[in-house]
């Protein structure tokens, strides 16, 4: 074991009270790993399909990427900016984690005449790209979340099943040893208490 424990009756209950404790709680973390788990597949692939998006954004707005300098007075990038991103909860396995809901930008408060007929559709590229990225952020959140929670829940489980569980139970096998040895020689004491208390009788009346 790896403590030592008291050999006595009243430690043996406190264990036994301890194992049934620990084998009624793992079925429950065993369950929120698996949980965990799952989430965190779906997560990855949402992930993975989310960047995958992004870069398909970039693909689109790569050829327009030379002329962004040649529209005067217009920050297209500063525009393309998101000014707020909306974001909810839910709750998995105990884990509040945030939900992507969308990206609000600045107004593009620009002469539609005085600018050229591409700066808006190069500015739907570039906010498409940041709409994208920022939920892949978040995404991203959503995964580190899960994983930091699942890494605990498996160091418990692992605690419970490879250690604490086994030490409750050798811990109770050494007391039920200890205890019957005592018993065993309680009962040999006290035969020969006997004996010896019929053997005086026996000498006293013959």
């Amino acid at each position: 074991m790896a403590k030592k424990v008291k050999l006595t009756r009243p430690e043996l209950r406190r264990q036994r009270d301890d194992l049934e404790r620990f084998q009624r709680y793992l079925p429950t973390l065993e369950l929120k790993q698996q949980q965990l788990q799952l989430t965190l597949g779906e997560v990855a692939a949402a992930l993975r399909k989310a960047r995958e998006a992004v870069g398909q954004a970039r693909a689109a707005f790569e050829p327009h990427r030379g002329i962004l300098g040649d529209v005067a007075g217009v920050n297209v990038r500063e525009l393309a900016k998101p000014g707020k991103i909306h974001t909810a909860t839910k709750n998995v396995a105990g884990v509040r984690l945030p939900v992507f809901g969308g990206v609000d930008f600045a107004e593009a408060a620009y002469s539609l005449f005085a600018t050229p007929a591409w700066v808006d559709r190069v500015l739907a590229e570039l906010r498409e790209i940041s709409r994208r990225q920022a939920e892949v952020d978040v995404l991203q959140e959503q995964y580190d979340l899960l994983r930091r929670e699942l890494t605990k829940v498996i160091q418990r489980v692992n605690l419970f099943d490879k250690v604490k569980i086994p030490e409750a139970k050798e811990a109770i096998r050494v007391i039920r040893i200890r205890l019957g040895d005592e018993m065993t020689a309680a009962v040999g004491r006290a035969k020969i208490a006997k004996n010896k208390i019929e053997e005086s009788e026996s000498e006293i009346y013959g």
